[in-house]
């Protein structure tokens, strides 16, 4: 089994982020309604989100449960950038649902990641992403601003991906 590449396993789960890291915070409103929070709660569980954001999803499980190793990829064929992660901790209530993964041995980037959908009192849907990473393989440390821009690019997938979810017209 592959180690984790940080020593703060499951430090998304509440705040403060650890230090040392660079960290990421994007809430969004996604939809409006039961229907919308069910659907993309659903898919956000069953790695839609992930691969409705462009990124192949090989897992030890079609559903997302504390301890699921997955090989995420990006890229075309040999191409392709693989990033293993393990899932650390799951939420599953009736107002809130995600998860958080953890990077690999072998993940370019070192830290954690949380996925949580929200529905709130008027009935909107949330999605928030929670970030905490730093260069972890040499290409990653070279890349600076350019793996920064990358990281944002695929949050804005993920959300967009949620919304198409929540939202599917």
């Amino acid at each position: 089994m592959r180690e984790y590449t940080y020593a703060e396993v499951g430090a998304t789960r509440h705040e403060p982020l650890p230090a040392g890291y660079h960290h990421a915070r994007r809430r969004e409103r996604i939809g409006h309604g039961r229907a919308a929070f069910d659907a993309a709660s659903h898919g956000l569980m069953t790695w839609a989100v992930q691969r409705g954001a462009g990124i192949r999803v090989d897992s030890t499980s079609a559903e997302v449960r504390e301890g699921v190793e997955l090989l995420n990829g990006v890229g075309i064929g040999p191409l392709r950038l693989r990033a293993p992660c393990r899932v650390v901790w799951t939420v599953e209530e009736p107002r809130r649902v995600g998860f958080a993964y953890g990077t690999l041995q072998g993940h370019p980037e070192s830290g954690e990641e949380s996925l949580i959908l929200e529905i709130d009192d008027h009935d909107d849907v949330w999605f928030t992403i929670t970030v905490f990473s730093r260069a972890a393989a040499w290409y990653a440390k070279i890349g600076g601003p350019v793996t920064r821009a990358l990281q944002s690019f695929a949050t804005r997938r993920y959300v967009d991906a949620a919304r198409h979810l929540a939202n599917p017209q």
